[in-house]
């Protein structure tokens, strides 16, 4: 069974950038597409971005295009999420996820979920 283990979230200000890795382990981690979603006190959890199980192909959600990107490396076994131009509607928890491919992250049809790293960005 796949595991991920998020880390990299912290404080940041306004304008700031923070970089969210996702260390895997388990057989499945490098055949699977990986990404990442937050979710916000009182909100659903959203999808940002995700990618393929090769990293020849991503997505970035609208909302966050051009601020965030996404990119893998299957020789460590972890996914970044490389965040730029932080807001405070930013903050959130965020979550890395794995499922079989792009559409399915995006669908929300998550087969594993890490336990979620905070993100707090101030005015």
């Amino acid at each position: 069974q796949a595991q991920l283990v998020e880390s990299g979230g912290g404080l940041a200000q306004t304008g700031g950038s923070l970089r969210l890795f996702c260390a895997g382990s388990g057989p499945t981690f490098t055949r699977n597409a990986l990404g990442w979603f937050r979710q916000a006190p009182g909100k659903e959890r959203d999808f940002l971005a995700a990618v393929s199980w090769s990293g020849d192909m991503t997505y970035v959600e609208d909302s966050v295009k051009g601020r965030f990107t996404i990119s893998r490396d299957n020789a460590k076994n972890t996914v970044t999420l490389t965040m730029n131009n932080l807001k405070p509607e930013d903050t959130a928890v965020y979550y890395c996820a794995a499922a079989a491919s792009i559409v399915t992250l995006k669908g929300h049809g998550v087969d594993h979920w890490g336990i979620g790293t905070l993100v707090t960005v101030s005015s």
